[in-house]
């Protein structure tokens, strides 16, 4: 299944936790980063620093550690399913 199905599989969890309420696919280049920050590290603390770094960046507003961390670990658990599938 690799990059692809994968990463719609990533995507659609992102686009469902939506954290400004915007709607779904308002988040296409952040979701982008995110899903490039998935494939590099495999530390879920990483990914949520990654995913605070990009939201600040694009709304100069830091989310909660603790909730870029619950997403951080359904994504990697997704790709760890994802890679053991192989």
């Amino acid at each position: 299944m690799e990059s692809k199905e994968l990463n719609y599989k990533l995507m659609d969890v992102l686009n469902k936790w939506d954290p400004f309420n915007m709607g779904e696919g308002e988040f296409n280049p952040e979701i982008a980063d995110i899903l490039q920050a998935v494939h590099d590290l495999d530390d879920a603390g990483k990914i949520a620093e990654r995913i605070q770094s990009v939201f600040e960046f694009s709304f100069e507003e830091l989310l909660p550690y603790k909730e870029c961390l619950s997403i951080a670990d359904t994504l990697l658990s997704i790709k760890i399913e994802d890679v053991c599938s192989l």
